[in-house]
């Protein structure tokens, strides 16, 4: 599957480490300088607005997909693109999953989370048999991850599904596994024959 487009998900703050933003802006400029259209939140500032500035610094293209009411509230990035103004949050992350090939996720907090987690779960439903990723900047997601490997041991996640998510600590990589991405062989619920064979004792109780 060819990648001419990600939908990036990421904060509308610069994060406490300057390693965030700036990674925001250099994944920007990648996919610019890789023809790859950037799909995002529609802001202009934060992390949002550092990739958006980075990709049109670029010459990218670049595509916002923002809520009416945070246009109201200032927030809008008007340089982009393409501008796409929507009625509800719903309607964003459904414009925003139609448009891109793929999706990444920066640091961020629960929109971020939000955003990766319902696109996850919509490969995981074969609604879309698109890559999603984790750009793991400083080992943010590095928790995260290690409790998605618990939920799996925990048989709430099928291995198969839990191989969906891929992360990586460079873009490069992280593309390079998107280029190679297989879907699973049929969506769905998780099977109850597909749980683990044993899993850890439970705690003593005290």
């Amino acid at each position: 599957m060819a990648i001419r487009s990600i939908a990036i998900f990421c904060a509308s703050s610069d994060g406490a480490d300057p390693a965030f933003i700036e990674s925001a802006r250099q994944v920007g400029r990648s996919l610019a300088h890789r023809g790859i259209a950037v799909v995002y939140g529609g802001g202009r500032i934060g992390l949002m607005g550092a990739v958006a500035d980075g990709a049109l610094g670029a010459g990218g293209r670049v595509i916002g997909v923002i809520p009416r009411a945070m246009v109201q509230a200032e927030r809008a990035h008007t340089g982009v693109s393409d501008l796409r103004i929507v009625d509800s949050m719903h309607e964003r992350k459904a414009l925003m999953a139609d448009l891109a090939d793929g999706f990444i996720a920066l640091p961020g907090g629960y929109g971020t989370f939000d955003e990766l987690f319902e696109i996850i779960t919509w490969g995981q439903l074969a609604f879309h048999v698109k890559p999603v990723g984790i750009l793991n900047v400083r080992n943010f997601y590095g928790p995260l991850l290690a409790f998605l490997d618990a939920a799996t041991a925990a048989g709430f996640i099928q291995s198969r599904f839990r191989a969906m998510l891929l992360a990586e600590n460079t873009l490069e990589d992280l593309l390079d596994r998107f280029g190679r991405y297989i879907p699973p062989s049929g969506g769905g619920f998780a099977r109850p024959a597909e749980a683990p064979a044993s899993l850890p004792p439970p705690p003593t109780p005290r």
